[in-house]
């Protein structure tokens, strides 16, 4: 009975937690990464943990398909490549891996996605530094304040929850919903409003 309990109480949390989400802030989110594609650009993501899985996780929502079949999107998920992770790691620091592959691959008017739950994590920060020089658009997620990336980034959807379990839960949620209906105006090639 005891477990029980302890798995409702942690389902109600969860789900409190995503009631309070800015839908607002995730329209616009979905409104930018539109307007990326529209004009020809790519999308590139990162994150550590939980969140290199969301940024691999999304990448192959877009780059793949989420539900519909439709043509691929540019998106790539700067944690994958063991080999370019370890050798910048290796020969720079860990806080570089994600800042020298924008470097190298960020063009203007692409998007940098920018994922942490904390909002403290050195290596996305230094992305996000290097996507703006590019001139980059930076879309944030993060939890509780935001961190140290809180006021770095063009839009910050912030999950207001300081329990990193409830944090991630949001943020996979965020990410099927931008994947959602950006596949659907890709399909239909629409305005997301019609």
């Amino acid at each position: 009975m005891l477990m029980e309990k302890q798995i409702i109480s942690l389902i109600e949390e969860s789900m409190n937690t995503k009631k309070s989400l800015p839908i607002n802030l995730i329209e616009d989110a979905c409104n930018i990464l539109i307007e990326c594609y529209k004009n020809g650009r790519k999308v590139l993501i990162c994150g550590n943990g939980g969140s290199a899985a969301d940024s691999q996780h999304m990448a192959a929502e877009l780059m793949n398909k989420f539900k519909l079949n439709r043509d691929p999107l540019p998106c790539v998920a700067l944690t994958t490549d063991s080999s370019i992770l370890t050798s910048i790691g290796n020969d720079f620091g860990y806080e570089y891996i994600f800042e020298k592959q924008v470097k190298a691959i960020g063009q203007e008017g692409d998007v940098l996605i920018a994922i942490s739950t904390s909002g403290n994590s050195e290596n996305v920060i230094k992305a996000i530094d290097a996507a703006k020089e590019k001139r980059m658009f930076v879309i944030g997620l993060m939890g509780d304040k935001g961190g140290k990336m809180k006021g770095k980034c063009n839009l910050e959807i912030i999950v207001h929850s300081a329990n990193t379990p409830r944090v991630q839960e949001s943020h996979i949620l965020i990410i099927h919903i931008i994947c959602e209906i950006i596949e659907k105006w890709s399909v239909n090639k629409e305005s997301i409003n019609n």
